[in-house]
């Protein structure tokens, strides 16, 4: 039984670790394991593979998989693999959404701490070497608690449910939409289905896209969802890009019609230098480094671990992707 991996990215980190492969041989010597370090023999590789470790595949790489059986991405998002072909296959695909969820958790709890407590503007007037106490409290909104403010998180999946876990634990109170609303609140004081959420809006202090991408999630944050927001409120994304107009994000910051931003990821990944964007003081940019961390591919072992046993064992397997809905 063959297994190809084809995990190439232009951050190192992305990268599979020259190790997976071998530890793989060793854990499991009844699979044949290649790893390859770009994608130019995919095709050729892949032809025999049943099992195929990457973030994406192409019509006529799919064609020629003529033993593929089961997809593994290590990224939480698997848009990139969800062409028709694949859709209506037979072939299962799982993600790695429990290895990232709690690390883009803590990533947009700290930058929504960072907001509220106007982190962004210290470090500027601490470069102009400003003790700038009295102008941080004259900014519009000031530092301000998190306790008792109320938080919007969109989606409740591995990340959306870790992010309710830490709000609550911080002393915020927690309501979400997803798609599903029955499948309950989760952490979460309170859960409404998606089509509540302009209703909802209003009333939060932070809202948190933690969604995934799909045809009805991109550019679920266009000008009129960002007109319902409160004037002190800030957006969150921690998501993907084309969840968020950006275009009409820039216009509400530069007009204040929200009191600021966070993003983590971008419609064009690496961010154009000339982005309007960067110009934005409210805007608060992280490079998609949400999910970096030191444990990230022990992490990704572990999950990796188990769900070859699985797999080798005929037993259902973890993260598997509705490949109907996208997620």
């Amino acid at each position: 039984m063959k297994l190809l991996i084809t995990l190439h990215h232009r951050f190192e980190l992305w990268n599979a670790p020259t190790w997976l492969a071998e530890r793989i041989r060793s854990d499991f010597p009844q699979l044949a394991v290649v790893q390859l370090p770009n994608y130019d023999r995919v095709t050729e590789e892949i032809a025999d593979a049943e099992i195929y470790f990457g973030w994406s595949l192409r019509a006529e790489q799919l064609a020629a998989a003529r033993k593929l059986r089961w997809v593994h991405s290590t990224a939480a998002a698997v848009h990139q693999l969800m062409i028709p072909e694949l859709r209506a296959s037979n072939i299962v695909v799982t993600n790695a959404r429990d290895v990232h969820g709690p690390v883009v958790a803590e990533h947009a709890i700290a930058v929504l701490l960072a907001l509220a407590k106007r982190l962004p503007s210290a470090m500027r007037y601490q470069q102009q070497r400003v003790w700038a106490q009295e102008q941080l409290w004259r900014e519009s909104p000031p530092p301000r608690e998190v306790v008792g403010a109320t938080l919007l998180v969109i989606g409740l999946g591995s990340i959306g449910q870790r992010v309710a876990t830490l709000a609550r634990a911080i002393g915020m109170h927690v309501i979400a939409v997803r798609e599903h609303p029955e499948k309950g609140s989760g952490a979460a004081h309170k859960v409404h289905a998606l089509e509540k959420l302009d209703e909802l809006l209003p009333g939060a202090d932070y809202v948190i896209i933690a969604a995934p991408l799909t045809d009805s999630s991109r550019s679920l944050f266009n000008a009129d969802r960002m007109a319902k927001m409160r004037s002190d409120a800030y957006l969150i994304n921690v998501a993907r890009g084309p969840i968020v107009d950006e275009a009409a994000l820039a216009e509400a910051l530069r007009n204040q019609q929200i009191a600021g931003a966070a993003l983590d990821v971008f419609a064009a990944e690496p961010l154009p230098a000339d982005s309007p964007l960067w110009k934005l003081e409210n805007l608060l940019i992280t490079p998609h480094t949400a999910a970096i961390s030191d444990q990230m591919w022990e992490r990704h072992y572990a999950l990796i671990r188990e769900n070859l046993e699985r797999y080798l064992a005929g037993k259902p397997l973890l993260n598997v992707v509705d490949k109907s809905k996208g997620y």
